[in-house]
């Protein structure tokens, strides 16, 4: 088991740095570019839009292929789409490049998160996409602070080639690591989108848009808010991101355990207690130890619910396990593109940095909402299930 997930994690490492070095580095290529910071924001939904869009698209177009052989295919358009970035001459350029590396993301780890439970067997499959969904989280820890830093001496566009480079070694170890599995039987597109229409399912898509779409509308803008609010120097940025990494690292692990032992027990703890927290974050943040403080907070608290949302859409949609991980990705990503929007939005509108935590709590709990319908769904269905047995074995 160890062996191929730890490959899918170091190229969700490779996947999780490209994705958000953008943050760390928004004030330097809103400079270098000549646009604003909200411009510069909408870096980060055009990536998470690439991501909703060309994963179900690719997903589908691959659907027949050996999943060894598509993920091999997916880093290759990676790796091409951060070269792209590298090279961009200009905003429009680099928009376009950033919306070709996302094609690959939600396939990939739509993908992955099928061969992951794949590998791990039953009872294992929630712990075993946790793993590798840590190398995302660890990208937080050591990708985008060291991408952060390595922008900053050698500017940004050092970063994308450096990006590339981790690209290329992530393909390698899939070649070298991940098994064929040509057991694994090719999905039948037509059920499988049979499946998705289910409410069940389409609440889980929802509960993971709403649910995780509050972190981005904080955290695209962190590095403003750290200065310009809590005050701190520059130098100071790298060090603070490497506190959302190990924070989005341990909240991911325990998430994976706690989805493994009550899963939505835990997610509505999870949704509860992070929209609770974006309201105090929002007067946390004007005082440099508390907003230093938060910013760890948010990485444990927002990627606890992670491997638990994913689980629970390829729960739900159990006869479609590649669409409905894959759109489940798109679900992830069209939350952060909707919680950048509303960053850029009331930024563009006036707002203060407060107000992004506000708007990020009230997301959240929209969040928690259709979590608390989706298990009452459950709960109603199965009492449901029972009470024609009892009739049948009293008569």
């Amino acid at each position: 088991m160890r062996l191929p997930i730890i490959a899918l994690a170091v190229s969700a490492f490779a996947i999780g740095t490209t994705e958000f070095v953008v943050m760390g580095l928004l004030p330097q290529m809103a400079d270098d570019l000549g646009v604003s910071i909200p411009a510069a924001g909408m870096l980060v939904t055009g990536y998470a839009l690439g991501v909703v869009f060309g994963g179900p698209l690719l997903a589908m177009a691959t659907a027949r292929l050996p999943r060894k052989t598509v993920l091999m295919v997916l880093m290759g358009l990676f790796i091409t789409g951060n070269l792209l970035c590298a090279l961009a001459p200009d905003y429009d350029t680099l928009m376009l490049a950033r919306v070709i590396t996302a094609l690959a993301h939600g396939s990939f780890f739509g993908a992955g998160a099928v061969v992951a439970g794949h590998v791990a067997g039953p009872g294992r499959a929630a712990q075993a996409i946790a793993l590798m969904f840590t190398g995302l989280t660890v990208a937080t820890i050591m990708g985008v602070p060291l991408g952060t830093l390595l922008g900053q001496a050698l500017g940004w566009r050092a970063t994308f080639w450096a990006v590339v480079l981790l690209g290329a070694a992530a393909l390698l170890i899939i070649a070298r690591q991940v098994p064929d599995l040509r057991e694994m039987q090719a999905p039948r597109l037509g059920q499988e989108l049979r499946v998705l229409g289910e409410p069940q399912v389409l609440l889980a898509l929802g509960m993971t848009v709403f649910g995780f779409g509050g972190v981005f509308a904080v955290f695209t803008y962190i590095v403003p808010i750290l200065t310009g609010q809590a005050h701190l120097g520059g130098h100071a940025i790298s060090w603070v991101l490497v506190l959302f990494g190990l924070g989005a690292t341990c909240g991911t692990l325990l998430g994976g355990r706690l989805a493994d032992w009550r899963l939505m027990p835990a997610l509505i703890m999870a949704l509860a207690v992070l929209s609770l927290f974006f309201v105090v974050f929002a007067a946390m943040m004007q005082h440099p130890v508390p907003a230093v403080i938060g910013v760890f907070l948010i990485g444990l608290l927002g990627f606890a619910s992670s491997p638990g949302l994913q689980t629970r859409c390829v729960q739900q949609a159990s006869a479609a396990p590649l669409l409905a991980s894959t759109l489940n990705q798109s679900a992830f990503n069209l939350g952060n593109a909707g919680g950048a929007w509303i960053g850029a939005s009331l930024l563009s509108h006036g707002a203060g940095y407060p107000a992004l935590s506000l708007a990020a709590a009230a997301v959240t709990a929209v969040g928690l909402g259709l979590t608390l319908v989706s298990a009452y769904l459950q709960r109603r269905s199965r009492r449901l299930q029972v009470s024609p047995a009892i009739a049948c074995t009293n008569g």
